[in-house]
């Protein structure tokens, strides 16, 4: 099956297998946000396990 192209740039496997993604919002629009909730959006979430069978089919 071919990969979906828009999933594999979103999704990023650790060395351990985890999946990882970005948090949403952090491109523009930024200004009136606080400076706490931009550094918190920096960091990059574990993607949860009921996706992990949806998005490993994509990739």
């Amino acid at each position: 099956m071919k990969t979906r192209k828009s999933v594999a740039k979103r999704i990023r496997i650790t060395s351990t297998g985890k999946l990882m993604r970005r948090r949403m919002a952090q491109d523009h629009f930024r200004a009136g946000k606080a400076g706490r909730s931009i550094r918190r959006k920096r960091l990059s979430l574990k993607i949860k396990k009921a996706d992990y069978r949806n998005i490993t089919k994509h990739l």
